[in-house]
This record gives C-alpha cells, sequence and structure tokens, in this order.
C-alpha cells in the first residue's frame, strides 16, 4: 500500500547550503518533517554544484517521511550566471545590460530541457531567448 501524501513543498535553496534557517526550517517544521534529515541529504545531492539556486520539491508523508526531487536551476540564474551579472535590468525593454552569445543559450537549455514542458531544442532555445530578453540581456550570434 502507498504512503499517503499529506503534503508536496517547494523550495528554492542554495546549492550545498540547506540549513534550518528560513525558508528551509519554517517550511519543514510546520509538517514535523526532520529538518537536519532533509538538510544533510540535500548537501550531499547537490555537492558541486556551489553558487547555483535549486529548486527542490519535497513530498511529506503520514508518517513524517519524506522524498525530495531537486530540478534543474531556474532559466534566470543561469543566464545571470552566463553574463557575469549580479541582478537583471530593472527597466529590460529599454535598457541593455549585458549580451549572451547563442551557444550560452543553447547551452543553458540543453540544462533545462528535462524540466520544460517542451522536447524540441530549438523551441527550448527560444525559451531560454525570450527569458533573457525580458531580463534585458541581448543574445548575439
Amino acid at each position: 500500500m502507498a504512503k499517503e501524501v499529506i503534503a508536496q513543498i517547494k523550495l528554492y535553496v542554495p546549492a550545498g547550503q540547506a540549513n534550518p534557517a528560513p525558508p528551509v526550517g519554517p517550511a519543514l517544521g510546520q509538517h514535523g518533517v526532520n529538518i537536519m534529515g532533509f538538510c544533510k541529504a540535500f548537501n550531499e545531492q547537490t555537492k558541486g554544484r556551489e553558487g547555483l539556486i535549486l529548486p527542490a520539491i519535497i513530498t511529506v508523508y503520514k508518517d513524517k517521511s519524506f522524498e525530495f526531487v531537486i530540478k534543474s536551476p531556474p532559466s534566470t540564474v543561469l543566464i545571470k550566471k552566463a553574463a557575469n551579472l549580479a541582478k537583471a535590468s530593472g527597466t529590460a525593454g529599454k535598457e541593455k545590460i549585458a549580451t549572451i552569445t547563442r551557444k550560452q543559450i543553447e547551452e543553458i537549455a540543453k540544462t533545462k530541457m528535462e524540466d520544460l514542458n517542451t522536447s524540441d531544442l530549438t523551441k527550448a532555445i527560444k525559451t531560454v531567448e525570450g527569458t533573457a530578453r525580458s531580463m534585458g540581456i541581448e543574445v548575439v550570434g
């Protein structure tokens, strides 16, 4: 018999840096989950990906056990990393703050492929290009 799910929690946590402080502690604590157990497991699975913010979907069961799935980083995080930016433009339509090559866009699209709603690489590239444009980043090449 399958375990009964009581909650699904979505968190954005820096890779290798999960700790009981907010947002992790309060989100898991209200469901009675072993917070340190999650932090140790998450940090172990994300070793080597430091500097990236990773979405984690945590499924909490009635017996207070849990499972989690780590998704690929958000496109915006990968684009900012490729363009060496701290933050995106506040006036994206008027101001271009950086450029990124089509090759970099293609690499980001390949990384995000499993989490996007398309299985076509060309469409995935278009999606990532649109995200870059909305951040005030020009795609060249």
